[in-house]
């Protein structure tokens, strides 16, 4: 195929139709990272603040998900464990995606975090113990909000890498960006005009976010 046999007209055709899944898309992957960021805060602290078990069962956590594939967990939530607790087989594919995408996404989140607490000079909480507070209470008002501006770089990444992730949960049956440029494929068999609309569409949501955490960045190094 050459560029004079790409049917421009039917990309033209099929981008609002594509398109039209890009809320659903972003919805996936904002309600992955707001549980997500749940978790990996509650991880980081376990793991900064050294609780005996809790933070060897945080490491052999982040250890699984960070060095199994995506796709298996997916795979593995959905349809195995069903298998074992039953209960679990009335979830539907946009619970077990997201669910999913979660946990994978906490075990790199929780990374982040953690380094951006220890980037906080450890003064700051024996200054904050010495006047009274508790480590939670210091970690709260004093800490946290100064790890924020350092993590938000990479908190915004991880953001745009789950948008991108999110296209495996057409593999669940979720009727997704990709779920839509496949199918449109499979009627039309234009399949480098479909993938290459998707494509163009996460292109263009990155850029947007690249551009707000531009934004973000400069509002809050202002007080710096």
């Amino acid at each position: 195929m050459n560029f004079y046999n790409i049917d421009y007209a039917y990309m033209v055709e099929v981008f609002p139709r594509i398109l039209r899944t890009a809320p659903l898309t972003l919805g996936l992957a904002f309600s992955a990272m707001i549980l997500g960021l749940i978790i990996a805060t509650c991880l980081a602290l376990t793991r900064v603040f050294k609780i005996r078990v809790l933070s060897t069962l945080t490491r052999v956590y982040i250890s699984f998900f960070r060095g199994t594939p995506l796709l298996v967990q997916l795979f593995m939530l959905y349809y195995g464990v069903p298998q074992i607790i039953p209960s679990l087989a009335k979830m539907n594919a946009m619970t077990a995606a997201i669910l999913g995408l979660s946990l994978h996404s906490a075990a790199y989140m929780a990374e982040i975090i953690r380094g951006a607490i220890s980037s906080v000079e450890k003064g700051q909480m024996e200054a904050c113990l010495s006047v009274g507070m508790t480590p939670m209470q210091a970690m709260r008002r004093v800490i946290l909000p100064q790890a924020t501006r350092v993590a938000v770089p990479s908190l915004a990444n991880s953001f745009i890498s789950l948008i991108k992730e999110s296209s495996l949960a057409f593999t669940l049956g979720v009727a997704e960006m990709m779920a839509q440029a496949r199918m449109s494929s499979a009627a039309t068999y234009k399949f480098f005009e479909n993938f290459l609309v998707a494509l163009l569409i996460y292109w263009g949501i990155s850029i947007t976010i690249g551009f707000l955490q531009d934004r973000i960045e400069i509002k809050l190094n202002k007080a710096y």
